[in-house]
């Protein structure tokens, strides 16, 4: 009980100090553009759509009701409209900086052909490199494993429009 309530207060002391300034200094503006241009770069060989938001912490009252990075990220999916593509192959790469977390969550019709193990595994390889300190490198990483996963399953080039932006969302 004492060891529980510990765990919870350090998670919600480490949601208190990170704030947006933290984001910014681990995704500064030109890794944010690297980013975008990589998920450019890998929706040009497949007709999946990929979105990259971080957000610096939960508020206190989400921290206390221990809302996960899961949890969150599922919510994000659904405000960013990650759901919303023509073949249900959007895929959301969430980054809860206070907790250090990466959660990917594939729309339906991706999440068949990989499932949990597979999204496990990239975010595992990216969480392998933000150890290192190298938060864009990470994220780069699994936004190509991402499209390596997009473009096996969903293949071809984007000869339609961009149903989604490119660009990542700092929360």
């Amino acid at each position: 009980m004492v060891r529980a309530r510990r765990m919870v207060a350090n998670r919600t002391l480490r949601h208190l100090f990170t704030t947006a300034w933290s984001v910014r200094k681990v995704f500064p503006v030109s890794a944010l553009a690297n980013i975008e241009a990589a998920i450019r770069e890998s929706e040009a060989g497949h007709t999946g759509q990929i979105r990259f938001a971080v957000q610096h912490s939960l508020d206190t009252r989400e921290v206390l009701r221990g809302l996960s990075a899961r949890q969150r990220a599922i919510e994000v999916f659904g405000e960013l409209a990650v759901w919303d593509t023509e073949h249900n192959n959007g895929v959301l790469i969430y980054f809860l900086l206070a907790d250090r977390d990466f959660e990917i969550v594939g729309d339906r019709g991706i999440h068949a052909r990989v499932g949990s193990d597979g999204w496990e595994a990239i975010s595992s390889g990216m969480e392998e490199r933000i150890r290192e300190g190298d938060f864009e490198s990470g994220v780069i990483w699994g936004v190509r494993a991402v499209g390596d996963q997009l473009r096996a399953h969903f293949p071809g080039d984007r000869g339609r429009s961009n149903e989604l932006s490119d660009r990542p969302v700092v929360l």
